[in-house]
């Protein structure tokens, strides 16, 4: 079943590996006996022997690139590669891969397995956050030979990671699969909120950006043909893919709702604070857009502005607090030296909501004095300094 599927699609990968390689010797146990070959740039040294017996299978490969070709570096990078290693790793449960590296002054080892799979992924992607229900919920189903696998569970952030996944490849542009599992996930949401009574009849459906809010996902899947968008494997293009992932996913998904009512509410509640939140957000930036073209002949109070209009030799200075403003205002050069004082500690925007932001008075301040205008109406031209 292991040969099934494949990431490689044209069956020449060993073969580029062997033509960009100075020397490439492989060893490969089967039928109880060893069979060795060597080349040299691509070309063989001799034919194919048979140098000893055994009771195991397997493959041995060593190469070593081409420095002719690869002229930026040979140098391989062990955390890289490492990395790559544990997820494949997370992606084949309970297979356990080991990587070694035997350079001098560097010699270090690790093996990976987990009987988890891409459950133990999300737990592991999660591990230093706070998860708003503590098990990841895992679905697997397969049809017309595509086999789907979906890990998910919701944590306290206010973004999303989804890392989709073909045939072990990381599909890291999205493609069909992971477009499916976002439709899914929606509607299968939204169709349980208005079946338990949770939504109104009047009330709108969680958008797709709502039931995502702190979601982390692994979306794996084994496809027997799979079609990639570009030469890079990066998106994933099938399109009876969009529609096997929905279906399965989704079906799986309402069956988890109904039989787990309370991890089923948490999810819901998440949802619900993500759209309350993007609605005060938006009655936020409509009164920043409304107000801004007052605010500009009408910037913030405590701003200490330059004679200067010009924003090529403009400088703005933020400081803390009225007594470093009033000192910055006693040394600076009042043509070209602009002095906003802020009060307190600032709000940490990278872990606040938009709506949150919007209403602080110091973030507002900056805003104001800048010029840019921010999110969808940001002009980099309008900035005053």
């Amino acid at each position: 079943s292991g040969y099934k599927v494949s990431g490689g699609l044209h069956g020449v990968g060993a073969s580029v590996v062997n033509a960009l390689s100075t020397t490439l010797d492989v060893t490969v146990h089967r039928d109880g006996k060893i069979h060795y070959q060597a080349y040299e740039r691509g070309v063989p040294m001799a034919d194919v022997e048979v140098i000893g017996e055994t009771d195991t299978t397997g493959t041995i490969t060593h190469f070593v690139p081409d420095p002719e070709i690869f002229t930026e570096t040979t140098v391989y990078d062990y955390d890289l590669l490492s990395s790559r290693v544990r997820e494949l790793a997370f992606l084949t449960k309970g297979v356990k891969i080991t990587i070694e590296d035997k350079r001098e002054e560097k010699e270090q080892k690790n093996e990976y397995c987990y009987e988890g799979g891409i459950k133990s992924y999300v737990e592991y992607l999660n591990r230093s956050k706070e998860v708003v229900h503590e098990e990841p919920i895992y679905i697997e189903g397969t049809k017309d030979g595509i086999t789907v696998e979906v890990a998910l569970q919701y944590n306290d952030s206010y973004t999303s990671n989804i890392y989709s996944f073909a045939n072990n490849i990381n599909t890291y542009e999205g493609g069909t699969h992971e477009a499916g599992f976002k439709t899914g996930l929606t509607r299968v949401i939204n169709d349980y909120a208005r079946k338990k009574g949770i939504f109104k009849e009047s009330d709108p459906n969680l958008s797709g950006d709502d039931v995502r809010e702190g979601l982390t996902a692994i979306i794996s899947i084994k496809h027997p043909d799979p079609q990639f968008e570009g030469q890079t494997k990066t998106k994933l293009g099938n399109s009876e893919a969009r529609t096997i992932t929905d279906a399965l996913f989704s079906e799986a998904l309402e069956t988890f709702l109904f039989e787990n009512p309370d991890s089923a509410r948490k999810v819901i509640d998440k949802g619900l604070m993500a759209a309350r939140a993007r609605m005060a957000a938006k009655k936020a930036r409509e009164l920043t857009r409304r107000k801004s073209a007052l605010e500009i002949s009408n910037l913030p109070g405590k701003l200490a502005d330059c004679s200067s209009k010009d924003p090529g030799i403009s400088e703005l200075y933020i400081v803390e607090g009225d007594s470093a403003g009033g000192s910055a205002k006693q040394g600076r050069d009042r043509h070209f030296q602009a002095i906003l004082p802020l009060r307190g500690k600032i709000l940490n925007v990278e872990k606040a909501r938009l709506d949150k932001i919007l209403s602080n008075n110091e973030v507002r301040s900056m805003i104001t004095a800048l010029g840019t205008g921010i999110g969808e109406d940001f002009n980099l031209e309008k900035a005053r300094y």
